[in-house]
């Protein structure tokens, strides 16, 4: 049973922010300048999954990580958007692209730049160490941090309500 008061059934796609999200709010500088960001494997399983059994997942992220892109393409995210001046914009493209509606995607963010997008989508969704102000536009509070399960979190869920997950079907890599 999901704890997340929503249609889940209605949901075809997952957007995901990048830092503080999928990646955690403290990230390693190489010596060069370039962020180090760690990924949590449960989160990518369920992400590489959830590709598998149809659903459309992308990344919008104000950061750059060449790094993210290639791990998005191994886990067959087709979506990975860097350097994103306007999240919205952004899913208005996509949603465009894809013809997906605004209450078929879940969004998860956890700083500023996400609130305009967490509001328009139809279930925005918060890490449990996002910062107030995104806290009170999300429909959704993960009990997981980002970075540290919040993804898994709300694929599973999601998957579950729709009958699509520990279904036998795409479990492997």
């Amino acid at each position: 049973m999901s704890s997340i008061a929503y249609d889940l059934k209605k949901i075809k796609a997952f957007i995901f922010d990048m830092d503080g999200v999928i990646s955690g709010t403290v990230v390693p500088m190489a010596p060069d300048g370039e962020a180090q960001r760690t990924l949590n494997i449960k989160d990518g399983y369920a992400m590489q999954y959830a590709v598998k059994q149809g659903f459309t997942i992308a990344i919008i992220s104000g950061g750059l990580s060449q790094a993210m892109k290639e791990r998005a393409a191994y886990l067959g995210i087709q979506h990975c958007f860097m350097r994103v001046p306007n999240k919205l914009e952004c899913l208005k493209q996509l949603m465009e692209e894809t013809g997906l509606r605004k209450e078929e995607i879940i969004y998860v963010g956890d700083d500023i730049p996400d609130r305009e997008i967490m509001a328009f989508v139809g279930l925005p969704v918060a890490p449990n160490d996002a910062v107030p102000e995104i806290k009170a536009v999300a429909k959704y509070i993960s009990h997981k941090n980002g970075g540290f399960g919040v993804v898994r979190d709300v694929i599973e869920q999601t998957l579950k309500a729709q009958g699509k997950w520990a279904n036998g079907q795409g479990w492997g890599w």
